[in-house]
């Protein structure tokens, strides 16, 4: 592989983030969230374990709404017109990060809760 091919990997890579944080209100909002935790995290005194799931669940959460976003793009471009099954696709991805997003909070909620009381 040519070291040009595998740079432009990943320039295209964070432009295909870049993108998403544009155009996605809730990958900004992910982002947000994503910040308070870290910030949460470094106050707390978490464990190296610790640290190891709340950066996975916040790079889960991250490329999870990517995939979702890239989703969307794909189901637009197929099926500009509404149509059931394009609506089905789009619902379940957003599914797919909402399960995500709520076992991230619960999980969360496990490994902060007895940090703080």
């Amino acid at each position: 592989m040519k070291a040009s091919r595998f740079f432009n990997s990943f320039k295209f890579a964070v432009q295909g983030i870049g993108s998403s944080w544009k155009k996605e209100q809730n990958m900004r909002i992910h982002f947000l969230a994503a910040l308070v935790v870290l910030i949460a995290g470094a106050l707390s005194g978490l464990s190296k374990g610790e640290w190891i799931i709340i950066i996975l669940l916040v790079g889960g959460m991250i490329a999870l709404e990517v995939m979702n976003s890239a989703i969307e793009r794909v189901v637009d471009l197929a099926s500009p017109e509404i149509h059931p099954l394009a609506k089905e696709a789009k619902d379940m991805a957003a599914g797919a990060v909402l399960v995500f997003a709520a076992a991230s909070a619960i999980i969360g909620l496990l490994i902060f809760i007895p940090k703080w009381f």
